[in-house]
């Protein structure tokens, strides 16, 4: 019997179904309780510059604890590996592997702690990371990191949708045969054009919903459409600078996934610090 792909939007649902649980007891925080919306500035590349260097600075000054923080990332990445490694899910492999870059803005949520308690003058340390959890905002970022969960279910799914319409829908062989049907036929590069292409567009809606929306949220009690609001007009008055700091995270990100995404236990830190600078320098 030919194997199928499985279906990696029910997969991943049944997975993270019994968050909507915690949902339910936090929602008198999501509404916020700003009067005014945050304010957005006019942005330069040497914020992006400055903001990298103060991520570097936040790095160094608590390392070993910035990596202890942030170890969950990569094992999540290497399971997600080892079940796209499977025969059936080959295809998914690549799309896995990107839209976990998804999740990047979330996994990062105590570094942007640490560097809010270091910009403050407070002493920092691992159990810094983790005490968002007792924040007031931790409602409105729980539910703004599901959020970001169901735009990679909708990339997955996309993806699988992609690979049906082109090489599937049954299983290949092998990685060596799905590569090889990628490189010599047309539909393997019709699948990489749109993949591609697609996977560009979801990658713009995350950055514009990500790039200021939790470090504002724990900054801030706006709430959680104030925050993806505020984060879609940081995008749309500084879009050149925007969408640079979006591609300095994904190469960043990128070149710390090797090898087997050792190097994000030092990537991610960085780009989690820098990410709380950037916002400061956002918004006014």
């Amino acid at each position: 019997m030919e194997k199928t792909i499985g279906n990696p939007l029910s997969w991943t649902a049944r997975q993270f179904g019994s968050a909507g649980d915690h949902i339910a007891a936090t929602t008198a925080e999501l509404g916020g309780e700003a009067a005014a919306p945050p304010q957005v500035r006019k942005m330069t590349m040497n914020d992006v510059w400055a903001a990298l260097r103060a991520g570097k600075e936040d790095f160094l000054a608590c390392r070993t604890d910035a990596i202890f923080a942030v170890l969950i990332y990569p094992l999540i990445g290497l399971v997600l590996i080892a079940i796209g490694f499977q025969a059936d899910r080959i295809p998914l492999l690549f799309p896995l592997l990107a839209g976990f870059a998804l999740m990047g803005p979330v996994a990062a949520v105590g570094l942007y702690e640490m560097s809010r308690r270091r910009e403050a003058g407070e002493n920092v340390n691992w159990q810094s990371a983790f005490a968002v959890v007792r924040s007031p905002s931790f409602g409105a970022v729980l539910v703004m990191g599901l959020y970001m969960l169901a735009l990679f279910m909708v990339w997955m799914f996309t993806a699988l949708q992609i690979y049906n319409w082109t090489l599937g829908p049954e299983a290949p062989e092998s990685l060596a045969a799905f590569a090889r049907d990628i490189i010599s036929t047309p539909q393997g590069w019709t699948m990489i054009l749109s993949g591609i292409a697609v996977g560009f567009g979801f990658a713009l809606v995350a950055l514009a919903m990500s790039v200021v929306s939790f470090p504002l949220l724990l900054d801030r009690h706006v709430g959680v459409p104030v925050a993806i609001v505020t984060s879609f007009r940081v995008m749309k008055r500084n879009p050149r600078v925007t969408l640079a700091w979006g591609a300095i995270v994904a190469a960043g990100l990128a070149i710390g996934a090797l090898p087997l995404l050792v190097g994000l236990v030092v990537v991610l830190p960085i780009l989690g610090h820098a990410t709380w600078h950037f916002y400061r320098r956002a918004i006014d």
